[in-house]
């Protein structure tokens, strides 16, 4: 699909932009500064358009927020997914937190969390962000909580485990190692922190 974008020059047709390289530009910016954080400006800059060229092909503000996170999780959180394939819980604990690392702490240039960043910085004014960011997190909450459920039934954790309660406390690790990535953790740090939750691990 192409759109395209408002020319600076009085005549002639407008000129096309591939809006899928736009929006890679626009998570780049959501995903340093959150949400709120991310200006107009900035995104229009990063994406090389016009502001009524956004509009028209993306949408508001909010809409390309919304894009830009199916992109972030297509393409950066894929390990989710593979990670509930493991064949035992603590595999999936081990592939989701080895799997934030590198998305926390990649080349690209961008650390943390998309999702833990904007529901940081978001205030009331951006409440529907919040709502649509938690609402995401909880899918993938309930898909845990599931499958350490199954884990519990298959014998793979110990009688009296309570799958809810692991999923809870893996997920703000995740979360955690969010925050301290974004605030220049280094890897090893961050490392030795996953080396120690997983050390806890219930096992039979």
């Amino acid at each position: 699909m192409k759109c395209s974008f408002t020319s600076t020059k009085p005549r002639g047709r407008p000129r096309e932009f591939d809006p899928d390289a736009a929006l890679g530009n626009a998570l780049k910016v959501f995903w340093k500064h959150g949400y709120e954080g991310a200006s107009l400006a900035e995104l229009t800059e990063a994406m090389g358009i016009t502001k009524p060229s956004l509009y028209a092909c993306f949408g508001n503000k909010e809409a390309l927020f919304k894009k830009a996170l199916d992109l972030y999780e297509r393409d950066k959180l894929a390990y989710i997914g593979k990670a509930l394939e493991a064949p035992s819980a603590r595999g999936v604990a081990e592939r989701l937190l080895n799997g934030s690392l590198e998305t926390y702490c990649g080349s690209a240039g961008a650390q943390g969390c998309l999702g833990v960043i904007s529901l940081v910085a978001n205030t009331t004014e951006a409440a529907s962000i919040r709502e649509h960011v938690i609402a995401r997190r909880k899918s993938s909450e309930t898909a845990l909580i599931a499958r350490f459920e199954r884990a519990l039934a298959e014998g793979d954790l110990p009688p009296g485990s309570r799958p809810e309660a692991l999923a809870q406390c893996l997920f703000t690790i995740l979360q955690g190692l969010a925050v301290k990535a974004q605030a220049d953790t280094t890897r090893a740090e961050l490392e030795m922190v996953i080396g120690t939750f997983l050390a806890m691990w219930p096992s039979r």
